[in-house]
């Protein structure tokens, strides 16, 4: 019998529904998990940027059109200080301390900081399975995340999305031992 990969990665075109799906599949378990989670930020229906939420509280600016920095994805600067801060920090907290692992995401702006890749890396070789979002695009780290051997890749589409929660759930409760 082989192993089972410990590690989810939802993918898909960008507005699918990857942060709901992971927020249902969450809502499902009822566990205790650690990580962090991107939202949309927006100013008079406008989207402005993108806001790091841990999910025990912290939360920072991911990137915003006014944001002033080196790192740019689109219109957007990428803030790496709050990106460490919140995702990394929330990231070494759930290896210490959480049943599992969210990130979502890993993509274009969260791969401007080494530091934040080193710290997937982390997460996904430890034992503790992850639940996560990488971007649906080629780029070198992404696709070494997206080719390892403990990472299951699972593809959300129109068709697909709404019955993915309980395959989704019922895989984790698995890699949990429940």
């Amino acid at each position: 019998m082989t192993a089972l990969r410990k590690n989810l990665l939802v993918t898909g075109r960008p507005g699918i529904g990857k942060t709901t799906l992971i927020e249902r599949v969450l809502d499902a378990l009822d566990i205790d998990a650690g990580g962090f989670y991107t939202r949309e930020l927006l100013d008079g229906g406008r989207r402005v940027g993108f806001s790091i939420v841990g999910l025990h509280g912290d939360s920072g600016v991911l990137a915003h059109v006014d944001h002033k920095s080196s790192f740019r994805v689109g219109k957007y600067g990428v803030n790496c200080e709050d990106l460490e801060r919140v995702g990394v920090g929330a990231i070494d907290e759930a290896l210490k301390h959480s049943r599992f692992i969210v990130m979502d995401e890993i993509g274009r702006m969260e791969l401007c900081s080494p530091v934040f890749q080193e710290a997937v890396g982390r997460a996904l070789s430890s034992p503790t399975p992850v639940l996560g979002t990488v971007q649906d695009r080629a780029n070198a780290f992404l696709d070494s995340v997206r080719a390892r051997p403990d990472v299951e890749v699972v593809r959300i589409n129109t068709g697909n999305r709404e019955c993915l929660v309980p395959v989704l759930r019922d895989r984790m409760l698995e890699l949990l031992g429940e």
